[in-house]
């Protein structure tokens, strides 16, 4: 059968059109799945790579273990002897009598295998233990350390009650009496064994930053590149500052300060130190031991990279801890990431910074 003429045309025009719409269709499909695919983020947020925080090197803040308290003989009989401080992250030195002075090295979490050489103890330095709730360790004690370790509860390792020292009969250029040593594995060997507790609540004594600071902008601060500390008329500790390694060398007596085991001088990131009046103990002792008027409080410096802030100092007590603060701003001292030395110094001595 024939078609008209018009329904012959309205086929064809729907054919084309039809043709028309199927080939559209097939182009965008084509350029639609050739196009790059955008990834969406299912928070519809961007995501950011951040850098691992950096963490202090000189001690863990995550960690709750007890220091170890080490008495650090510092007769000129063993220098070049001693050994280990280099690990301690904090050592305090102060006079002892016949105008020598005696170091406490601090060790946390380190596994030191030789620290020497050990002394005795003096009443003072327990102080800077308790501070610290440091296990203190030493051999032999004056009378006053003796009643006042007992008095204080201070859990200590010592050659009565332990076997944590070994005598190094290698050196007998020097007398019996400077020879011993220790090790961190053999103090908490030691520390076991007598039950002490080896976790503290106590928390640092210093607040530390890992970014350095800025001293030279501190109000008060001054040039030092040079720092000179005289005990006694037999004995001075001096550093010397490093621009290179942003690190104090240290010295006695205008000798490099040095490790028996490392042979590498001594360095300090810290330094803080401060003056107390010492005096002579009347305890019918030939030997002139000293007594310290440490607890209280006032000023002195806090060196690092380069320059000298003053500060200010106060302990209010034996235990408690000595507070240490900028005197301008009258903030809490921050220090840089790094070991610190406290040059407890006695008053009637001077003090150099240049």
């Amino acid at each position: 059968m024939k078609l008209n003429k018009k329904k012959e045309v309205k086929i064809i025009l729907i054919v084309v059109l039809v043709v028309i719409i199927s080939a559209l269709g097939l182009t965008l499909f084509f350029l639609k799945n050739d196009s790059p695919k955008k990834v969406e983020n299912k928070n519809n947020t961007t995501k950011k790579t951040t850098k691992p925080e950096e963490k202090l090197k000189i001690v863990d803040l995550n960690s709750n273990s007890r220091p170890y308290a080490v008495m650090i003989n510092n007769n000129k009989a063993v220098w070049g002897y001693q050994a280990g401080l280099q690990d301690a992250y904090i050592t305090y030195e102060m006079i002892v009598e016949g105008g020598i002075t005696r170091m406490m090295a601090l060790f946390k979490d380190k596994d030191t295998a030789r620290i020497a050489s050990v002394r005795s103890s003096r009443h003072y330095f327990l102080d800077y233990a308790l501070e610290n709730d440091a296990i203190y360790a030493h051999i032999g004690w004056s009378p006053q350390a003796q009643s006042d370790i007992k008095k204080l509860g201070v859990n200590v390792i010592n050659a009565d009650n332990s076997s944590a020292f070994t005598w190094d009969n290698s050196l007998r250029k020097i007398a019996k009496e400077h020879r011993a040593y220790t090790s961190i594995q053999k103090l908490k060997e030691a520390a076991g064994k007598r039950g002490y507790k080896t976790t503290t609540e106590k928390g640092l004594l210093l607040s530390y930053q890992v970014k350095p600071l800025d001293l030279a902008n501190y109000e008060g601060a001054i040039p030092a590149n040079t720092v000179r500390i005289p005990y006694s008329t037999s004995h001075l500790t001096s550093y010397s500052y490093d621009p290179t390694t942003k690190l104090y060398k240290r010295y006695q007596n205008n000798i490099e300060h040095k490790d028996y085991v490392t042979g590498l001088q001594y360095t300090a990131k810290n330094i803080i130190t401060y003056k107390v009046h010492n005096y002579t103990l009347n305890d019918g002792y030939s030997g002139g031991r000293q007594g310290l008027n440490n607890i209280g409080s006032g000023e002195g410096y806090f060196i690092s990279e380069g320059y000298a802030v003053p500060i200010t100092w106060e302990k209010s007590s034996r235990s408690s801890k000595t507070v240490y603060k900028v005197k301008a701003t009258g903030e809490k001292l921050i220090v840089n990431d790094g070991n610190t030395f406290i040059q407890i110094q006695p008053d009637s001595q001077s003090l150099t910074i240049e």
